[in-house]
């Protein structure tokens, strides 16, 4: 009876949160979409990623007060005042993007294309003037001019959530980015006890609640001078980093309602080379 009432109100939560989530994004699309057509582009990228951090701020809240999450974001506070940095997290969850966003209103994030036309999120982005991930030399190029006028460039080094444990292939576009700028690499330590969110786990898909996530900062590496070593670099220290953080989300997984753990979830024995030559345009 104590496990069915906590199952359902583990499903009220979250489906509670995704409504609410739902609602911040339309509500600011509604402000924003008439913005993008009267601000000039500085002061609607001030106003586009204040309103995207109150907004995510107000979820994040949310979050906790429900009991969904136990969050320990309080390393991102390092980033304000800083200077300008490339912020390369690993990427085990929907919500990584959302979470650092919240945190830092100099954030301007490397988005897939297409949700740069999504109904919840696109017209907000355009407004921050967020960075679209193709055509590369396009974003590299509004990545450096970003990063010039003093911002925070957020770019997941996998271009994707984690697929293959600890971390997928890197790629060669954050490199690029702080070799052209002259910028250091922060990187972030993401760790999750859950797999909610990784790639393939339905967003209305009940997890075990609460989740606990926490953001640890790591190395910040200089600026490149050989981009392909530096990701050969980057992916021996993320996999040292991660190399217990993929075991325990597996263990978790096993626990999650429905879940087998799959073999997504499950690490594998030899680790796969992160620094191929398909990542890295030729020259670089």
């Amino acid at each position: 009876m104590i496990t069915r009432l906590r199952h359902v109100v583990e499903t009220l939560i979250l489906l509670t949160s995704l409504t609410l989530l739902g609602g911040i994004c339309l509500s600011w699309t509604l402000v924003a979409l008439p913005l993008l057509l009267v601000l000039p582009p500085g002061p609607g990228r001030r106003c586009g990623r204040l309103g995207i951090l109150l907004g995510f701020r107000l979820y994040v809240w949310t979050l906790i007060l429900m009991g969904a999450y136990r969050l320990d974001l309080r390393a991102l506070s390092v980033l304000r005042e800083g200077p300008p940095v490339v912020l390369a997290p690993n990427h085990p969850s929907l919500i990584d993007a959302l979470l650092i966003i919240a945190h830092e209103p100099r954030v301007a994030c490397v988005m897939k294309s297409a949700l740069m036309n999504n109904v919840f999120l696109g017209a907000g982005a355009r407004l921050a003037r967020y960075i679209r991930h193709d055509p590369p030399r396009r974003m590299i190029h509004e990545a450096v001019a970003e990063l010039r006028r003093g911002g925070i460039v957020l770019l997941f080094p996998e271009g994707t959530r984690t697929t293959h444990p600890p971390i997928n292939t890197l790629q060669a576009g954050v490199g690029m980015i702080a070799k052209e700028a002259g910028v250091s690499v922060q990187t972030l330590i993401i760790e999750t006890d859950s797999p909610y969110a990784r790639k393939g786990w339905s967003l209305f898909r009940r997890p075990s609640m609460p989740i606990a996530y926490r953001v640890r900062l790591g190395r910040r590496l200089d600026p490149p001078v050989d981009v392909r070593a530096f990701i050969v670099q980057l992916d021996q220290y993320f996999r040292a980093e991660l190399a217990g953080a993929w075991q325990n989300q597996w263990l978790a997984a096993r626990a999650q309602p429905g879940s087998s753990a799959s073999a997504e979830c499950v690490p594998p024995t030899q680790p796969r080379s992160s620094a191929s030559a398909e990542s890295l345009p030729p020259g670089s």
